[in-house]
């Protein structure tokens, strides 16, 4: 028995056949024969093969370009594959490839090589598998304005067979329209802004280059808070902070008190110094930017003075005082008048104290004359 070997040069590897002693026929069928891989996965490449009967297969393993050299080693000897290349399959025609990590540079042709237990009969099918390596990237515009709609398209060099998954901020996204490799936002607003990434189901963790979308959007969520925040007295200071969210950020603030056709300042901050009762009633700010102006609720600025309970304990410890001082003078004069009587009951009062009259004065009365006169007559009747 006689074996027909076809010279293995190159012209020839196109479709290498050797026709065996019984006429079965050399032959290998790859699964796929073009691969698109992301960068860092693992691609699976596997193949069926035939051979002449009588024949033994002693080694089975892949080539790297055989085109481009003639010797055809196993690839897994290659350094380059270190620790990266697996071998997979037990069956006696089935010959498969697990390679890891793949990158840009493996961009190849992989074909099998098959020997036997006979010296000249080996075999290597081309073509074989063509690998095409590709990162994702995310293609979409840097800045929209609410209410636009805005496309998000992951972009590879390659056609992926996984479906893409999109993430903003890390988290996936299952609210949004996905259709393909496109993220559609339909009226886009505020709440749209961040970082989107994609990826392809299998490998979720390799996520593409992060792209940070901006929506720019009038103010919003404008307000105004007062410092300080307690009751407000006379003569001191009040500070008006207006706050806002918009993009770009608001850089006009505007100050209106109600009831006036003008404005009362402008700047974030809006400070009354030395506060009186003039001062109270409603003030707002309005926000502006690029996009628009909104202007906040009115916020009530009311002067208040001293606490009423200080008034009603100054009145009552200055009706205590009076009371008081009442009494005091009640008391002095009541006095003066007892002591007044009681010098009267004494001694004479003269109406010239300091003049001495020296004119004779009659002599007593001798009222004993009167009682003895009293008693002759009794004596007569």
């Amino acid at each position: 028995m006689t074996s027909l070997r076809v010279p293995l040069s190159f012209p020839l590897l196109c479709l290498l056949m050797i026709v065996g002693t019984f006429g079965t026929e050399w032959s290998v069928k790859y699964n796929q024969q073009e691969i698109c891989a992301l960068k860092g996965s693992t691609v699976f490449m596997n193949g069926t093969f035939t051979h002449p009967e009588g024949l033994t297969v002693t080694e089975k393993f892949w080539v790297i370009d055989p085109a481009l050299n003639p010797s055809w080693p196993d690839m897994s000897q290659n350094p380059d594959y270190s620790g990266r290349v697996e071998y997979l399959g037990d069956e006696q025609k089935l010959v498969s490839l697990k390679l890891r990590d793949v990158m840009k540079k493996d961009e190849h042709e992989y074909c099998v090589r098959i020997k036997t237990d006979q010296e000249m009969q080996k075999y290597l099918q081309r073509p074989g598998v063509r690998l095409t390596v590709t990162e994702l990237h995310v293609e979409a515009p840097e800045e929209v304005t609410e209410g636009q709609t805005a496309d998000l398209t992951c972009k590879t060099t390659c056609s992926l067979t996984d479906p893409f998954i999109w993430y903003k901020n890390g988290h996936p996204l299952t609210t949004k329209t996905i259709k393909n490799n496109q993220l559609h936002l339909q009226t886009v607003s505020s709440e749209d802004a961040g970082s989107y990434s994609c990826a392809v189901g299998g490998s979720q963790h390799l996520h593409s280059t992060a792209h940070s979308l901006r929506v720019r959007y009038p103010p919003k969520s404008v307000s105004v808070s007062i410092s300080p925040s307690g009751e407000i007295v006379e003569g001191s200071s009040v500070t008006l902070t207006c706050s806002s969210d918009g993009n770009p950020p608001v850089k006009i603030y505007t100050w209106f008190k109600e009831g006036g056709t003008s404005p009362v300042g402008s700047g974030q901050n809006y400070i009354i110094i030395n506060i009186t009762a003039d001062h109270t009633g409603l003030y707002y700010c309005e926000a502006q930017n690029d996009h628009g102006a909104l202007r906040s609720a009115g916020v009530p600025v009311s002067f208040k003075g001293y606490p009423v309970i200080l008034y009603v304990a100054l009145g009552v410890g200055l009706c205590f005082i009076f009371l008081v001082v009442l009494t005091a003078v009640f008391w002095r004069c009541s006095e003066s008048r007892r002591k007044r009587q009681d010098g009267n009951t004494d001694q004479p009062i003269y109406a010239n104290e300091g003049q001495k009259d020296h004119s004779p004065r009659p002599p007593p009365e001798d009222k004993s004359s009167v009682y003895a006169n009293v008693a002759v007559f009794k004596k007569q009747r």
